[in-house]
């Protein structure tokens, strides 16, 4: 069957009627002067949206900063963890080492990587697989499995003890070299596989490509701490050894008295301060003494409505995995509602929750104003072209509209007289002069339309669907079906 051309009659024609059109010649003069977005935004709606919320946490730490890296996993994740070090050292803020998680994950993604190019080495170069493994290399991406994986077998540092460098900060060309580096590896895998070495011949010439990757990380990133000596001021109701504890002198009553007075709103007093000194201490034991919590105690719950992909079975993306032998990437699909109430049991609890969502999706991340609000009735494209976007969340996974691009944490929630969800208060890690003081306003449509992960405590989770959980019985998906796209693929950053 010959395919349909465009017809240039009926282009010149519907180019000739354009401008005869006064909201054709109001949306081409607003657009072309200030951009999409600009011109789409509602300021009337816009302007409704107020920071406040009913469930939050108390204590939220510092707004951190990914930089220009792929990250937010592991920024959520640590957010996350952080707030039971917060709690643990009754201190304001606190930040874990970004730079050593990536380090261990950089070495970690290569391992499996590798592993992943010897199981497929058989498979012609272009086959889907083995294509997309060569073509997305080494990533920054993830997911919150990929970091408590890491937390379990690494543990964790303060900042301090290995600080961003220019290549955590902008990761850009430290992985130039890493993807090239897997390339030629992957390349010497195959062609050794081709002349008849056997898998445990593989994997000694991989172990001995490792050793190159290791090389790189220490270059860019500075060898990790095997050992190191923690030292911070902390709160006079700090739940830590107190053998380990010093008091800070000179303290005179007299003096705390004097400066009450003086003290600024929201300032944290001194009285009562202590110095932790815990030497020569390990990243797990660190972990275990200041964080404590259970890298395995965790659910990743998804919201995908779809007939392919049925509520209420967990599913496994093939070929995802970062940490071989660590904790897998599963999903567990559930209702919208249960997603949210789960969400919502942690927020009163306390306890902050990673999530993930589209964002770039009617985020006007870059006006000038409202840059900092999610929510459907904001920006209005449809309006502004004339032209009806409006699909269902099961149209745009089915047909890949949308994915989990980008992770970030709920610190609190806005509920209605139903007790449901409202709009939800969103801790980013692109710094505190991004959004509103590093923070975003997510309406809980927005969140269901293009959001539809949270990472909660088993605990929340009711006790059938926790069941599911339990028995293994995963579905296999490959990362580039509906879903496994919908997911992030192999790519949230």
């Amino acid at each position: 069957m010959a395919k349909q051309t465009v017809d240039t009659t009926w282009t010149n024609k519907k180019t000739k009627a354009f401008g005869s059109d006064r909201a054709n010649r109001i949306a081409r003069n607003s657009v072309t002067s200030m951009g999409v977005s600009a011109a789409a935004r509602d300021i009337s709606t816009m302007r409704t949206y107020t920071d406040t919320y009913g469930v939050t946490i108390s204590k939220t730490g510092d707004v951190t900063n990914q930089r220009q890296s792929g990250r937010c996993w592991m920024f959520s994740s640590f957010n996350v963890l952080r707030q039971e070090a917060i709690k643990k050292l009754d201190v304001e803020t606190f930040e874990f080492s970004q730079a050593y998680g990536m380090f261990y994950d950089k070495l970690e993604k290569a391992n499996a990587a590798l592993e992943y190019i010897i199981q497929t080495a058989d498979q012609p170069v272009d086959s889907r697989v083995v294509q997309t493994l060569l073509s997305e290399g080494i990533s920054d991406g993830g997911y919150y499995s990929f970091a408590m994986s890491l937390v379990e077998k690494y543990g964790l540092v303060p900042k301090d003890a290995m600080p961003e460098t220019a290549c955590s900060k902008n990761s850009t060309q430290m992985d130039e070299r890493i993807d090239r580096l897997f390339r030629k590896s992957a390349d010497e895998l195959r062609a050794a596989f081709a002349k008849g070495k056997s898998i445990d011949d593989l994997r000694k010439l991989k172990q001995k490509q490792l050793a190159n990757f290791h090389q790189i990380l220490s270059v860019c990133l500075g060898e990790p701490p095997l050992t190191f000596d923690f030292e911070c001021k902390v709160g006079k109701d700090a739940q830590v050894d107190k053998t380990k504890l010093s008091p800070v002198e000179p303290k005179k009553a007299s003096d705390n008295e004097d400066k009450k007075d003086d003290k600024k709103d929201g300032e944290k007093g001194e009285e009562g301060a202590q110095i932790l000194r815990d030497f020569d201490i390990t990243p797990l034991q660190f972990a275990k003494r200041y964080c404590g919590i259970d890298p395995r105690g965790y659910v990743q719950l998804i919201s995908v409505p779809s007939k392919k992909y049925p509520y209420g079975k967990v599913y496994h993306p093939t070929f995802i995995d970062s940490v071989l032998g660590g904790i897998q990437t599963r999903f567990l699909n559930v209702e919208p509602e249960v997603l949210e109430a789960a969400t919502i049991a942690s927020l009163k609890d306390g306890n902050p929750v990673c999530m993930a969502c589209d964002v770039m999706q009617e985020f006007p991340r870059h006006n000038g104003d409202f840059n900092y609000v999610l929510s459907t009735d904001t920006m209005d494209y449809s309006g502004l072209f004339g032209i009806d976007f409006d699909m269902n969340r099961t149209a745009m996974i089915e047909n890949y509209e949308t994915s989990l691009t980008h992770a970030m944490t709920f610190q609190g929630v806005e509920l209605d007289k139903n007790g449901k969800a409202k709009q939800w208060r969103i801790e980013n890690s692109w710094g505190k002069d991004a959004g509103k003081d590093g923070y975003l306003i997510m309406s809980a449509d927005w969140f269901r339309l293009y959001g539809g992960e949270a990472d909660v405590r088993r605990q929340y989770v009711p006790k059938e669907l926790l069941k599911v959980w339990d028995e293994g019985k995963d579905v296999q998906i490959d990362f580039w079906e509906n879903l496994g796209y919908s997911l992030g693929g192999r790519a949230r950053k």
